[in-house]
């Protein structure tokens, strides 16, 4: 089996390859509780405290997330690609593949949830059709 990336085909090996790291080393994934209890004990105080306080506004963070509709953090997400080919589009010397790479991600995003993106779905498709019209102007 193969799998497609931008680079090319790559084999997929039937068995998972271990680890390239000796049994000594830990990846960041890998880090123990008690690691973590003793990175936090180095800390200083005025450190722990910031470590603390960042803490809780990951978390604050997170909370309101949770709280908003997925569509609209989704429409948020598709705003940053129609930003993305805007900013390459208009660049002094226009990235075309950049900008092809972001409308393309907007166009996969808005088709494949097609009736499901709520009262901005349209605007999302008039943009998506204007940077397209844009690419081609500038393209030609």
């Amino acid at each position: 089996m193969t799998l497609w990336t931008p680079q090319g085909e790559h084999k997929i090996p039937k068995e998972p390859e271990p680890p390239e790291h000796t049994a000594d080393e830990t990846t960041a994934d890998e880090t123990t509780a008690d690691e973590t209890m003793s990175q936090v004990e180095a800390m200083s105080p005025e450190e722990r405290e910031q470590a603390e306080a960042l803490a809780k506004e990951l978390q604050a963070a997170r909370e309101r997330l949770a709280a908003a509709p997925a569509e609209v953090v989704v429409v948020n997400h598709l705003m940053g690609f129609y930003e993305l080919a805007a900013i390459h589009l208009t660049a002094k010397e226009p990235r075309l593949e950049q900008a092809r790479l972001a409308i393309d991600a907007l166009g996969a995003v808005l088709d494949g949830l097609e009736g499901r993106l709520g009262e901005n779905e349209a605007a999302l498709r008039d943009a998506r059709a204007d940077l397209q019209i844009m690419f081609v102007q500038i393209a030609g």
